[in-house]
Formats: C-alpha cells, structure tokens, sequence
C-alpha cells in the first residue's frame, strides 16, 4: 500500500479515529486502525467492540492495500507535521512496518496484520430517515448533562431516544436523567421515523457523535435496529451498539401541577449561582432559594467555609417559598437555556421543579430539591 494526502485531510481522519480506540485495553490490534487504500479512496476504520467509526477520505493511492497502525501514534505524527504538508503512507507486503513521511520527516511504525481486525457485525435496521445535524445536535446537547455515571445503573448511562406523543402530535424525543435531574427535548419527528424502536445510546457514543455535526445543514442519515444505531455523514459512519436495557418510565417523574412560577434572567442566575456556591461546602454544594414576590435571595450557609447571598429581581408573584438545590445541577440547567428567560415552576420545597425556556416546552428540565 502506498498512498499520499494533504495533511489536514489525514488528521481529519486519523483524529476520529484515535478518539474511538480503547486507551487501555488487552487486544492489542484494537489500539490499531484500520487503513484501506483502493481506486481514488482510503478508509480508516477504528472500533472498541461497541462503537465502530468508519472515514473515508480522498487520496492519491499509487498502491492498493491495507494495513493497521497504532490510531494514537499516528494521530501524534500527523498532529505534530507542518500544516500543508503532503504526507506519504506506504507498507511494503509483509514488512510489518510503515512508513509515514512528509517533507524531510521519516517515521517507521510497527503494524498488525488487516486480517486481524475485528469488523462490526453487520445488522438489519429496521427504521432508516434523515434529520438535519442542528436538529438532533440540540437534542443531545441538551441531554447529555443529565447521562449518570452510576455503572449499577447501567440503563442510565445513555440518552433513551425514542417517539413519543408530544403537545402537537408524534415527536423524536431524547431523554437523560441520573434519578436527580431530567432533560427532556423534542424535535419533528423526521419522515419515516415513525416505526422507531426506542434505544438508548451510550455516552461515548453521544460524544463521539456529536463531532459529525457541526454543519447544521448537513443531512445525516440514521438507522437504527433493537440493537445498534448508525449515524451517517457522506463521509464518516459511525455505528454503535445500544445499552441492553429498558429505560424507566421517565413520564412520572415530571411534575404536572407546579403552579408557582418564577420568571428569571437566565445568565443573569447562573452567574449569581455561581457567585454565592463559592463558599458551599464540596459535599453538598447546597444553595437556597427564598421567593419572596418579585425577589430572590440566593444564599450559602457552610459553616466551615463561611456564608454568601446575593439578591435577583425576578417576577414571581406566589406565596414565599424556601427551596434548596445542588448548585452544579442548577448551574447545568441553567446553561441550557438558549433564550433569554428561564422559567421554574415550583410545587413545594419538598418536590421537584420543573424549568423550560420561556414558554417552550419542546425542551423540558427536572431537577430534585435538597435540604438545606
């Protein structure tokens, strides 16, 4: 095999790759990816069992073939070349080394035999559409904060896309929660999504997916079966088997009848959160709100820090009401607000609130209150 690229096309390539790959992991090749140089076009192909991700990039290629390299090596080599420079790959058959040269640089890397590599089981999807990379970029952005950590709780670890009935009629709806904060966002449901099964996609998967969609015009074309989801750009695939696992009936969880309702500027709170979660302990990170009408009085009390509180004008007209909150779950709700206004319904200081942006309620937030 030899081929040669531009060098920002090849760190493109190689950069997707690398993030895939196991850091630490006891098959050797899975550190390694997969080159494949034929016609006009090279693959790269990286994969960790669950989640593959397949780039094809176009290349001059004076000889067909294909080889694996350590994913992390070369993303190292090519990172650190001169930008603009044309970097050459080439492996003579059954040499075991290749070859990565740009300009006077020469590097020999160790290589694994391609036959090796463990390809992704193919898998029929049931349910094949296309969705703009802005669309389904909010819906897991604005999910993801709320993805647990708890490995017990491994149904958790995802964001459970599925359809679900909105106020309008059918919706693709994403869904986050870790048992102390909520994040539930619609968009239209695409065309021919309406047979979905509902999956949960892992959290690596999430991140690793989010990097394909920055073009917000872009159409990327997603399948999804019972047991993977595939998300496509016209160069980079990236498939990923779904967490095995039912997810909770989310629907009982959000608050139906919180009828006191505080109106606030929404950066404006964040950065009084902030402020005043200074002095909280690292434990609890508590903070109190104390609603008075038209006031909110935001304060810490850690007696072996010391105390803070820090005053907002806001529009609340109900009965005075004393409720406490994580601040850094506050704080993650809060920077999900894109408008300006964000919006609490409150119920008691003993249930959980519910936040939207202004009156829209396509993206929807739940958060459990602690005692303060």
């Amino acid at each position: 095999m030899k081929i040669s690229m531009e060098r920002s096309a090849l760190l493109r390539a190689v950069a997707q790759a690398q993030s895939v790959v196991e850091r630490r992991n006891t098959i050797p090749i899975l550190a390694n990816v997969l080159i494949e140089a034929e016609g006009e076009t090279v693959t790269f192909r990286a994969t960790d069992l669950d989640i593959e991700v397949l780039d094809k990039a176009v290349a001059q290629v004076e000889r067909a073939g294909g080889t694996t390299v350590s994913a992390v090596t070369l993303h190292e080599i090519v990172r650190k070349l001169p930008d603009g420079a044309l970097v050459t790959l080439s492996e003579e058959g059954g040499s075991g080394r290749l070859t990565v040269s740009a300009g006077r640089s020469n590097f020999n890397l160790a290589t694994l035999p391609k036959e090796d590599f463990p390809v992704m089981a193919t898998s029929e999807y049931g349910t094949n559409f296309k969705a703009k990379a802005q669309v389904l970029r909010r819906l897991f952005d604005k999910s993801k904060f709320a993805i647990s950590t708890e490995e017990t709780r491994y149904y958790l670890n995802g964001v459970y896309m599925h359809v679900a009935e909105g106020e309008d009629g059918r919706k693709l709806r994403c869904v986050a929660t870790d048992g102390h904060r909520l994040a539930r966002i619609d968009a239209p449901l695409p065309d021919n999504a309406e047979e979905m099964p509902g999956v949960i996609v892992p959290r690596k998967t999430v991140g690793e997916m989010r990097k394909l969609l920055d073009e917000d015009d872009m159409d990327i074309a997603v399948s999804v079966s019972e047991t993977k989801v595939r998300f496509a750009t016209p160069d980079i695939t990236l498939t990923s088997k779904v967490i095995d696992g039912t997810f909770p009936d989310y629907t009982r969880v959000i608050p139906q009848g919180n009828t006191r309702k505080l109106e606030v500027d929404a950066s404006e709170f964040a950065k009084a959160v902030d402020r005043v979660a200074t002095v909280s302990s690292e434990r609890s990170r508590a903070v109190k709100l104390q609603l008075d009408e038209d006031r909110l009085i935001l304060s810490v009390n850690a007696p072996d820090q010391g105390a803070a509180e820090e005053e907002l004008a806001v529009a609340y007209g109900d009965e005075r009401l004393e409720i406490g909150f994580n601040a850094k779950y506050l704080l993650e709700i809060a920077s999900q607000v894109d408008r300006e206004n964000a919006v609490f319904l409150f119920n008691s200081s003993g249930d959980p609130t519910l936040m939207r942006e202004g009156n829209d309620t396509s993206a929807v937030y739940v958060v459990m209150p602690m005692r303060v």
